[in-house]
């Protein structure tokens, strides 16, 4: 398939003119080719978006542990123009979890949306004391022996696992675990020396900035200040406007600059269904109308009801530049989770997952290795 006159974002994420070459589900080729093909004229492409921290959609929960659970989340990503992500467990009982891998595992490759590229383990090994939204029963002292089960029975496809580094002796985890796939700090009461030391070992991502963690002030960093202050250490943040005010997001992205922000949706069932209650975890969340999130009984954040395209549009009217803003939603991710040289950004052998919008950005075309969902 040749694509003609596509405006798009390159690898550098500058914008330009040319026609692509789609074979075998890659880009094989971008230039001026003496070819027909679809004049993709008036439109602009944009590298397909990428959500490494999503629990559901579409009345479906990962921690279903279904395929059609999955199907239905992949599904509906596609059509909010997110073309990979990482399916997120919730801390439960360690019978679940391995159904829920094992399920990731099986579907893997058998998409019919976004394509599930791999497993984000929220839990179980966190604080109690900023467990959040997660069901404290299920809160437990990591284990290496758990850990590695999980991942070898995901078939290895864990990106990664999110601990509290003060809730355990979590040195020698650290060292091991991060061999294997990212380990993040969050659901943390750990202190700036407590965070320091688990980046020292290992620790290279955190999750949700800001939410479930030690926050900064003058005299003590806590882990939003020490996280910040470590250039190897990629953020999330979810940017729905509720979750982090758009103040915050702003001077985050000064800090931490166009390369660190992984924008994350941290949806869950109910995103894309309105108010309603919905089953998070085993606990029950409500999203009143026009809400931003998702909340427990007691008014506790649960989770977010956005998407990742969604938050980039928000990043934008929050003042974030257009190139910073593409980046956190699309190379970044993929670089946190080690994928960076198959998607992410738009160029020759990556896979052709693209999202097509018009000067409004309206999404009006989603390819996922070349096949329009």
């Amino acid at each position: 398939m040749i694509l003609k006159n596509v405006c798009f974002y390159n690898e550098v994420f500058e914008k330009e003119v040319a026609d692509f070459r789609i074979e075998n589900g890659r880009i094989t080729e971008i230039g001026i080719m003496d070819e027909p093909g679809r004049d993709m004229s008036g439109l602009t492409a944009l590298p397909g978006f990428i959500d490494i921290h999503i629990h559901g959609g579409a009345g479906s929960d990962f921690s279903d542990a279904s395929v059609e659970a999955v199907d239905a989340i992949s599904c509906y990503l596609a059509k909010c123009g997110v073309t990979s992500f990482c399916g997120t467990s919730m801390t439960l009982d360690n019978e679940t979890l391995t159904k829920i891998v094992k399920c990731a595992r099986e579907y893997m490759g058998k998409e019919t949306g976004a394509k599930l590229v791999g497993i984000n383990l929220e839990g179980p090994f966190l604080s109690y004391e900023k467990k959040g939204a997660q069901n404290g029963a299920f809160v437990r002292s990591g284990t290496l022996a758990e850990f590695n089960q999980l991942f070898a029975d995901s078939g290895e496809s864990v990106k990664i696992i999110t601990i509290a580094p003060e809730a355990f002796d979590s040195g020698a985890f650290i060292k091991e675990a991060s061999k294997k796939c990212a380990v993040a700090i969050g659901h943390t009461s750990a202190n700036s020396d407590q965070a320091q030391k688990a980046i020292d070992l290992g620790i290279t991502h955190a999750t949700h900035l800001y939410n479930a963690m030690t926050g900064m002030t003058h005299r003590e960093a806590g882990v939003v200040g020490t996280v910040m202050d470590n250039e190897k250490v990629m953020c999330e943040l979810i940017c729905d406007g509720g979750h982090v005010c758009p103040a915050v997001v702003r001077n985050t992205f000064k800090i931490l600059g166009a390369d660190r922000v992984c924008v994350i949706s941290d949806s869950m069932r109910g995103a894309g269904l309105g108010a309603g209650e919905f089953d998070l975890g085993g606990q029950t969340t409500y999203v009143h109308e026009n809400g931003k999130y998702a909340v427990l009984k007691d008014g506790t954040i649960a989770a977010s009801i956005t998407n990742v395209f969604d938050e980039f549009k928000n990043l934008l009217d929050f003042g974030i530049d257009f190139k910073t803003a593409l980046k956190s939603c699309t190379i970044n991710p993929a670089r946190a989770i080690g994928l960076q040289e198959e998607i992410g950004s738009l160029a020759p052998n990556k896979a052709a997952d693209i999202v097509f919008v018009d000067e409004s950005l309206n999404i009006k075309e989603v390819y996922i290795y070349g096949t329009r969902a």
